[in-house]
């Protein structure tokens, strides 16, 4: 499953790309076809969360599919290939209130450049897709300034305390 934006392209990670990718950046980068940077995997994106995600791959398959890890892939262009420059999705299909989280993690050199909102929009927009989904939360810290601008300029806003300490949430409602 892929999903484009206007510069990047959005893969939707199955067990397979999970298993390639902890054995060596490299080898995903072969299985994307896309160069792999300096600096993967990106921010809380680490070896915890893709063990994470391919377990619940590997015990739930297609149900998931699109509903967790999203790789994201900066288009090719005249000047340079395509590039795996963060790695995005949800921590879940939708909760029985229609809500899903989401994440995402931007690669350093990629940071500043307005990859964060594309991405996270792209996301909003497949999730709002779903007849199930009526929100997106997300959490982060009042530190992680570069999210929290990510999130407010993608319409949400900000409520209050987060589920684990030091966090905080945010919500996007679903237009009618």
């Amino acid at each position: 499953m892929k999903l484009r934006t206007k510069r990047l392209t959005l893969i939707s990670g199955d067990a397979e790309h999970l298993r390639t990718e902890m054995e060596s950046p490299e080898k995903l980068g072969v299985l994307l076809n896309t160069a792999v940077p300096e600096g993967w995997p990106p921010g809380e994106y680490d070896r915890h969360a893709q063990e994470y995600f391919y377990e619940l791959l590997n015990t739930s398959g297609k149900e998931l599919k699109g509903w967790l890890i999203w790789y994201i892939i900066l288009n090719e262009n005249e000047e340079r290939g395509s590039t795996l420059i963060a790695a995005g999705g949800f921590y879940g299909p939708p909760n029985d209130k229609g809500e899903v989280e989401i994440g995402y993690s931007v690669v350093t050199a990629y940071q500043g450049k307005g990859f964060g909102t594309e991405l996270a929009d792209g996301l909003i927009k497949y999730a709002f897709n779903d007849g199930r989904v009526n929100k997106v939360v997300a959490h982060t810290s009042m530190s992680n300034v570069a999210s929290c601008k990510v999130l407010e300029k993608l319409g949400f806003t900000y409520v209050g305390e987060g589920k684990e300490e030091g966090s905080i949430r945010f919500e996007l409602n679903k237009l009618s």
